[in-house]
C-alpha cells in the first residue's frame, strides 16, 4: 500500500513553509491560521498556483482551542487520516517577536511567546508521527530564552518523541538571504527502530562559512537607474539581482506594491548601495545577498538602484518563491510585508521537506512494512 504523507499545518501565514512541503510530495491536509488576512492570502495564492484544497479545510482558529474545546474535532481528522494509512506530521513556526533580538524580547511570557508552548503541548497531546518546529535564533542563543526552549524539548521527550535540532541558515539552500532559524524535528517513539538523526545536510547546497568568506561587493554610490556588471558571475544565484531577474519582478502582479514614504526621500538618496549597517534604511546590493527579510520594528529595505523601498514582488523573490506565487491585490501593504517577513524561505522549506521525506522513507516506512 502506498503511504501518504499528510501534514497538519499551524501558524500557516500565507503558506510559505507549506509550499516547500507541497512541492516535496507532502499533502497539506489541514491549515490553521488565526489572521483572516493571511489565511485569505493562503487561499488566493494556492488557487492561482493550482494547488489542491486541504482535505480537512482551512481553519481561522486559536491553536489553544485544539487543546480543549475543539480537540475532538482535530482528533477526528487525524483518525480519518490514520484509517487511510497516512503518515501524519505537524509543521509550524509559532510567532517569534517575543524571542527575536530585534523584537519585543518578552520571551515565554509574551502573548506570542506563549504560543510556542501551546504548539508543543498540542504535539504531545495529539501524537502525530513526526513534527517540525521552526523559530528564530534568539530562542537558541539568548540565555533567558534558551532555558524556555530547553524546557520545550523536555516536554517533547517526556511526551514520547526523539528529537534533533539544527540552527540553519537559508543561505545554505540557495536563498539570497542571510537568515538563521532554529529547526527542531521529532519522531514519535512508537517507531521503536527509528533514530532521530535527521540527515540535516543532505539537501544543503552551499557551505555557509565558505560562501560568506567570498569576496562580495561592499558598497557603491547610489545612482538612480544605474547599470552595473556582476563582479562575481559564479555567485550570481545567491544575489538579489538574479532573483529579481528570474522572477521577472517588474512584470509580477505585485510589482507596484510598495510603500511610498511621505518623508525621508532625502535621507533615502544618501544611503549607498549595499549599506545595510543601520537598523533602518538598509539599501540592498544587487550583486550580493540580502540581510534577513524582516519588515517590522521600522526596518526598511531600499531598492539597490531605484529611489524607493523594495516592492512586494521583490520581497517574494528574495524569499526564493516561484514567480507564480502572488498575494491578493486587496491585501494591505502592511499585511503583505508582514506575512512575507514571517514566512520560511521557499528553498529552505523545500530542502528541509525533502530531507524529512528521505528520513521517513528510510525509517518509518520500513518499520510500517515490517508491521504489515
Amino acid at each position: 500500500m502506498r503511504r501518504m504523507y499528510s501534514v497538519f499545518s499551524f501558524f500557516s501565514g500565507c503558506g510559505l513553509l507549506d509550499l516547500g512541503f507541497e512541492k516535496a510530495g507532502f499533502n497539506i491536509v489541514f491549515v490553521n491560521e488565526l489572521s483572516n488576512s493571511f489565511l485569505n492570502a493562503y487561499k488566493y495564492s494556492r488557487k492561482k498556483m493550482g494547488c489542491a484544497i486541504p482535505r480537512y479545510g482551512f481553519w481561522e482558529t486559536d491553536i489553544n482551542k485544539y487543546l480543549y474545546s475543539r480537540r475532538e474535532e482535530l482528533d477526528g481528522f487525524m483518525n480519518n487520516a490514520r484509517s487511510n494509512g497516512d503518515i501524519i506530521g505537524y509543521i509550524g513556526g509559532p510567532p517569534c517577536p517575543d524571542f527575536s533580538v530585534g523584537g519585543k524580547n518578552r520571551g515565554k511570557d509574551g502573548e506570542r511567546g506563549k504560543l510556542s508552548l501551546s504548539y508543543i503541548k498540542l504535539i504531545v497531546n495529539m501524537q502525530p508521527d513526526w513534527f517540525l518546529f521552526e523559530n528564530v535564533k534568539g530562542l537558541w542563543r539568548t540565555a533567558k530564552h534558551r532555558a524556555f526552549y530547553d524546557s520545550l524539548k523536555e516536554i517533547l521527550e517526556e511526551g514520547g518523541y526523539e528529537i534533533t535540532e539544527r540552527l540553519t541558515n537559508s543561505f545554505e539552500y540557495g536563498v539570497p538571504q542571510d537568515r538563521d532559524r532554529i529547526l527542531l524535528f521529532g519522531i514519535n517513539k512508537a517507531y521503536t527502530n527509528c533514530s532521530p538523526r535527521l540527515p540535516w545536510e543532505k539537501c544543503i547546497v552551499y557551505k555557509l562559512a565558505l560562501m560568506k568568506s567570498e569576496d562580495w561587493p561592499k558598497q557603491d554610490i547610489f545612482i538612480e537607474g544605474s547599470k552595473t556588471v556582476n563582479p562575481n558571475p559564479g555567485l550570481a544565484p545567491l544575489t538579489v539581482q538574479h532573483w529579481f531577474d528570474i522572477n521577472n519582478v517588474d512584470n509580477h502582479p505585485n510589482s507596484n506594491k510598495h510603500f511610498i514614504p511621505r518623508a525621508g526621500i532625502e535621507k533615502m538618496r544618501t544611503i549607498a548601495e549595499g549599506d545595510v549597517s543601520k537598523k533602518s534604511y538598509k539599501r540592498l546590493h544587487r550583486w550580493r545577498y540580502s540581510p534577513t527579510v524582516a519588515y517590522g520594528n521600522n526596518e526598511v529595505h531600499l531598492h539597490p538602484y531605484r529611489e524607493r523601498r523594495i516592492s512586494v514582488a521583490e520581497a517574494l523573490a528574495i524569499q526564493s518563491l516561484p514567480k507564480e506565487f502572488e498575494l491578493p491585490q486587496d491585501m494591505s501593504l502592511t499585511d503583505m510585508f508582514k506575512t512575507i517577513g514571517n514566512g520560511v524561505p521557499f528553498l529552505l522549506s523545500d530542502g528541509i521537506a525533502k530531507t524529512i521525506r528521505f528520513f521517513l522513507e528510510g525509517n518509518v516506512c520500513k518499520e510500517l512494512q515490517r508491521q504489515i
